[in-house]
């Protein structure tokens, strides 16, 4: 593992231990030239997974994209961002311990959206805004009524 500070080749772990989420290793390691520490995480490499888009486009599955659109849903709510990675986690289990190869985004969608329900309502109607397409206020309001009622 190269030294992020100095380049050299030469580091050593000096700690290892699971990670908070429990499904990767978080490692310290010291680097031998320049003696500053830092940490390091090693996640199992799993299947690669195909997303198939609304307009049936199918492009790899990619974290980061999930995670920009749930941060963007909480802008500026009571929502840390240790609730946010638990509910990207719960939610990357689920579609992994699914084994399929391929995965439509609304199943996706649907399961950020279960999960998020239960963290921040305004988070979750702002996601839903973006991915049911709402059109006009009608359909916003759809939207809030039934949640009002559950």
């Amino acid at each position: 593992m190269k030294c992020p500070f100095c380049s050299n080749d030469n580091t050593r772990v000096i700690d290892s231990r699971p990670a908070d989420d429990n499904y990767s290793i978080r490692r310290r390691r010291l680097c031998d030239e320049c003696g500053k520490r830092f940490t390091t995480y090693e996640k199992v490499e799993t299947i690669p997974l195909i997303v198939i888009k609304k307009d049936d486009n199918r492009e790899q599955y990619d974290r980061a994209k999930l995670e920009a659109g749930v941060l963007r849903a909480c802008h500026k709510r009571p929502v840390s961002v240790k609730q946010i990675s638990q509910l990207i986690d719960d939610v990357e289990v689920e579609i992994f311990n699914r084994e399929e190869k391929e995965i439509p985004s609304n199943v996706i969608g649907e399961m950020v959206m279960d999960k998020l329900k239960d963290i921040d309502a305004v988070a979750y109607v702002r996601f839903a805004s973006v991915y049911r397409e709402f059109k006009d206020v009608n359909t916003f309001m759809n939207e809030l009524k039934k949640m009002l009622n559950q």
